[in-house]
């Protein structure tokens, strides 16, 4: 997930997703292969396992493929060990971004990310130089289809623990805390709910606008290389980004 969670961020993801799907497969395989080592291959007694296969669902992820990854990430004794780490640092103009990796080579991983933050006009710094000015929250995507009733859901977010639901052009965003995140997903699963999204994500404070014309290039390709690269799960920044830029 890239940038603050907005529907026009949103579906330009799931854009980039369509035209790369298999390198986002791997991604969230990963993701479900770390869960399976931490917690066992059995959904019903490992919350971060059920939160992974929500995300491949909701980027369209077949069955068949997360069974397969939860089956190999099961059977494996060894294979890689990867090891989840967050990268902060300032883009161009000092909009703040973090990077959530999964890499077995630390080091490999470091060295790609200073790279690029340094090419696009920006500075890879130390923990805790840009992460007070994110919120960690989860955050469910639900589109607006098939008639579903403002009051409904909200009193539904709300019912199921929900701290927040606000409704945009296309969607309702539902924010939970993160230690609520997992009950409340499921429980409005089982009221009838699919998502758009449904992750913990890092949220903005604030968001910075960029009108030099130079600095929205480099953003734009900072994300783009930072997306781009395989140990890389998700990308936030306090870019506000222009819609219209992503219009086809």
């Amino acid at each position: 997930m890239s940038g603050h969670s907005k529907w026009a961020t949103i579906k330009r993801k799931k854009g980039a997703i369509d035209a790369q799907r298999g390198k986002v497969f791997t991604k969230i395989g990963r993701e479900l292969a770390v869960a399976v080592k931490e917690g066992g291959p059995d959904p019903a007694n490992n919350s971060k396992l059920r939160d992974a296969i929500a995300k491949a669902k909701s980027n369209n992820m077949p069955n068949d493929t997360i069974q397969r990854s939860i089956k190999k990430a099961a059977g494996e004794a060894g294979g890689n060990d990867y090891v989840e780490m967050v990268y902060e640092g300032y883009g161009p103009s000092g909009v703040a971004v973090m990077v959530e990796t999964l890499s077995d080579n630390k080091n490999r991983t470091a060295g790609d990310l200073r790279h690029y933050f340094d090419k696009y006009g920006g500075n890879l710094g130390q923990n805790g130089c840009v992460s007070f000015m994110f919120d960690r929250k989860g955050v469910i995507v639900v589109e607006k289809a098939d008639g579903i009733d403002e009051d409904t859901i909200m009193m539904d977010a709300l019912d199921c623990g929900a701290d927040d639901m606000t409704s945009e052009e296309e969607c309702y965003e539902i924010t939970t805390s993160p230690e609520n995140f997992s009950a409340t997903r499921e429980a409005l699963e089982e009221k009838g709910y699919t998502f758009a999204q449904a992750e913990i994500s890092y949220i903005p404070q604030t968001l910075t606008q960029l009108t030099n014309e130079d600095d929205v290039k480099n953003m734009r390709k900072l994300i783009e290389m930072l997306e781009d690269n395989d140990d890389v799960q998700n990308v936030y920044h306090s870019w506000d980004e222009p819609d219209e830029e992503y219009e086809e």
